[in-house]
C-alpha cells in the first residue's frame, strides 16, 4: 500500500500564516520613544495614546521606554526657549517621537512676541530633518452626519496627503522694513528637496492597498517654485510606470476636495499648501479630533507622530478632548516600528468606539464620553476585556465599566 500526501500552496499559506502569527507573538521589542506633551490639550490626548500603547505592549509582550521632554510655551516658560537643546537631543536618540499640540492664547494674541511657540516645532523639523508630513484622510460611515458633505460623497473616501515640511515660503527669509510699512516672506526649493519627498509619494502610491494614482498639487500657472516641482515630478514619473500622475492647481484642488475628495489617493504639494488643504481636508471626517499625522525624517529612520489638531487650550483640564487623532498617530507609530498587527488593532478598537457611539463632546455634545473613558474603552478593547459587543446601558457615563 502506498500513502501519497500532497501539500497544495493554500496548505503552505495557510501553515506559513500561522507560523507568522505565532512567531510574532514571540518577539518582543524595546523601543525607545520620546514624549512630547506640549500645550493646551496636548499632555490630555498623549496620555490615552501612551495608554493605549502600554495596553499593546501588555498583550504583545513589548516594553516602550517613554522619555519626556518640552517644546512650545510649556518650554517657554519653564526654560526661555520653545524647544531646548535636551529635548532635541533625547528625539535624536530614541526610535519614535510621540508629540501632542503645542500653543497658547498669550502668543497667539501677540503678534509682537519675539519668542513663540511655533518657533520650537519648526526648529525640531529642521534639527530632526523632519521633510515629509504624511496625514491620512478617511470616514466613518457612523459619523457621516456630522461632516459637511452629503453621504454619498463620503463613502469611499480614502486618500493621504504628502506634504514637504522644511522648504518653501515658511522657511525662507523674511524682511520687514524699518518703518513698518513693507514685510517679504521669500519662498525656495531645490530639486533635491523636491525629488526626495516626491520619490516617497510615489513608493506609496504603488503599494497593493493603494489605488495607483497620484495628484500633484501646485500653483504652476503663476509661481517658479510650483514649475520646478511639476518639472521634477514630471522627470520622476517613469521610474514608476503602474502610477497615474495628474496635475492640479491648488485652488481647484481646495474646491474639488469638498465636491469629489474619493477621486484621490496619494496628493503631494508643498508646504504651505499642504499646511492649507491637509486642515481642509480633515473636516470631511467630521471633526478635527479624530486624524493622524506623521513627519518621517530624512534617511527613513526616524520620525514623529502627531494628531493634526491644534493645542485648544479652552478645552484643557476639562477631560473632554478628543484623543482619538492621539491614538491614531500611536497606531501610526506602531506601524513605523514594524508592528502592522499591533497597530491594526488598535484601529480596529478605535473603530468599535466609534461604531458603538462611544464619543468625546467635539462628536455629540449631549451624549459624550470623556477623553479619559474613550482612552480607557480603546486600552480595554486591546487588551481583550471587551468582546466586541456590549450592551450600552451597561456603561456608565464617564466610566468604562462594563458588565
Amino acid at each position: 500500500m502506498r500513502c501519497e500526501f500532497r501539500v497544495t500552496n493554500k496548505t503552505l499559506e495557510t501553515h506559513n500564516s500561522q507560523l507568522i502569527t505565532v512567531l510574532k507573538k514571540t518577539i518582543k521589542m524595546n523601543k525607545t520613544i520620546a514624549v512630547i506633551e506640549g500645550d493646551g490639550i496636548g499632555p490630555e490626548v498623549n496620555k490615552q495614546a501612551i495608554r493605549v500603547l502600554d495596553a499593546v505592549a501588555e498583550h504583545f509582550g513589548h516594553e516602550f521606554d517613554y522619555r519626556y521632554c518640552l517644546m512650545g510655551a510649556d518650554a517657554i516658560d519653564k526654560t526661555g526657549t520653545p524647544l531646548p537643546d535636551e529635548t532635541i537631543e533625547i528625539c535624536l536618540n530614541s526610535d519614535a517621537i510621540l508629540f501632542g499640540a503645542i500653543g497658547h492664547p498669550k502668543y497667539d494674541n501677540d503678534p509682537s512676541a519675539k519668542v513663540r511657540p511655533e518657533q520650537g516645532l519648526l526648529k525640531l523639523r529642521k534639527a530632526l530633518q523632519l521633510f515629509a508630513n504624511i496625514r491620512p484622510v478617511n470616514t466613518y460611515s457612523s459619523l457621516f452626519h456630522l461632516s459637511p458633505l452629503k453621504s454619498k460623497n463620503l463613502e469611499g473616501v480614502d486618500f493621504i496627503i504628502f506634504r514637504e515640511l522644511t522648504g518653501g515660503i515658511y522657511f525662507g527669509n523674511k524682511e520687514t522694513s524699518p518703518d513698518g510699512t513693507r514685510a517679504s516672506d521669500d519662498c525656495t526649493y531645490t530639486r533635491a528637496e523636491i525629488e526626495r519627498i516626491a520619490h516617497l509619494a510615489f513608493h506609496f502610491a504603488e503599494k497593493p492597498t493603494r489605488r495607483k494614482k497620484l495628484t500633484l498639487v501646485d500653483k504652476a500657472n503663476v509661481l517658479e517654485t510650483s514649475r520646478l516641482w511639476r518639472k521634477v515630478v514630471q522627470e520622476i514619473a517613469p521610474q514608476y510606470p503602474s502610477v497615474t500622475v495628474e496635475y492640479m492647481y491648488v485652488d481647484n484642488a481646495a474646491m474639488q476636495i469638498i465636491q469629489n475628495p474619493k477621486q484621490f489617493d496619494i496628493i503631494l504639494t508643498e508646504n504651505m499648501f499642504g499646511d492649507i488643504i491637509s486642515d481642509e481636508a480633515s473636516v470631511i471626517s467630521g471633526s478635527l479630533g479624530l486624524l493622524p499625522s506623521a513627519s518621517l525624517a530624512n534617511g527613513g529612520n526616524l520620525a514623529l507622530f502627531e494628531p493634526i489638531h491644534g493645542s485648544y487650550p479652552q478645552a484643557a483640564g476639562k477631560d473632554i478632548a478628543n484623543p482619538i487623532g492621539s491614538i491614531l498617530s500611536a497606531a501610526m507609530l506602531l506601524e513605523f516600528l514594524s508592528m502592522e498587527e499591533e497597530a491594526k488593532l488598535v484601529r480596529d478598537a478605535v473603530n468599535w468606539t466609534l461604531l458603538n457611539s462611544f464619543v468625546t463632546k467635539d462628536i455629540d455634545p449631549v451624549n459624550f464620553y470623556f477623553t479619559s473613558t474613550i482612552g480607557e474603552l480603546i486600552s480595554d478593547f486591546v487588551s481583550g476585556k471587551i468582546a466586541g459587543t456590549v450592551k450600552t446601558e451597561n456603561i456608565e457615563l464617564r466610566k468604562s465599566t462594563i458588565i
